[in-house]
C-alpha cells in the first residue's frame, strides 16, 4: 500500500500487519512515482543480452579419440573463452550450424580457459563434431538485464 500526505489510523495498520501488507508513506509526489516504477520493474521479466566476446576461423581439423573431432583456429577477433558463462556458435556460410558450449579449448597441448587475438587454439563442443575448415566459431555470454518501466 502506498500512501501520498496520508497517514493509516490503528485500525488500518492492525490490518494490514496482520494480513503482511507493507505501507509505504511518501511526502513527495515523485518518490511515490519512483516507488510505483520500481514495484512495476520488479515484476517484469529482465531480458537477456549477448555480449560478443570474439571469433576464430576454423583453419584445419582433427580427430581426437579422446574428444572426437577438434577444430584447429585462429582467433581473429577478441578471445574465445569457456568460463562458466561462455557459449560458443558455429557459422558455416554465415548461417549458424550449431550453437553450444566448448568443450575443451587447448593452446598447444596445454588446456586453457580463454585464447586471445592472433592465437592457435584447438577448440572442441560438447556434443557436436561436424566442424569444417572455413567455419567461424563465435564466442559470447548472455547477460541479464533488469527490465525499465
Amino acid at each position: 500500500v502506498i500512501g501520498f500526505n496520508v497517514r493509516p489510523d490503528r485500525n488500518a495498520r492492525e490490518v494490514a500487519e496482520r494480513d503482511g501488507l507493507d505501507i509505504r508513506l511518501h511526502s513527495v509526489i515523485y518518490h511515490v512515482t519512483d516507488e510505483i516504477k520500481k514495484a512495476m520493474a520488479g515484476l517484469l521479466e529482465p531480458t537477456k543480452k549477448e555480449v560478443r566476446l570474439g571469433t576464430a576461423e576454423v583453419r584445419e581439423t582433427f580427430k581426437v579419440p579422446k574428444f572426437g573431432f577438434v577444430a584447429g583456429c585462429m582467433v581473429t577477433e577478441g578471445l574465445i573463452s569457456r568460463s562458466g558463462d561462455a557459449h560458443a556458435r558455429l557459422l558455416r556460410d554465415n548461417i549458424v550450424v550449431h550453437e553450444g558450449r566448448i568443450g575443451s579449448l587447448r593452446r598447444f597441448k596445454d588446456d586453457v580457459n580463454e585464447v586471445k587475438t592472433g592465437l592457435e587454439c584447438g577448440i572442441a563442443f560438447e556434443r557436436f563434431k561436424d566442424v569444417k575448415v572455413g567455419d567461424v566459431i563465435e564466442a559470447f555470454t548472455v547477460e541479464e538485464v533488469a527490465a525499465t518501466v
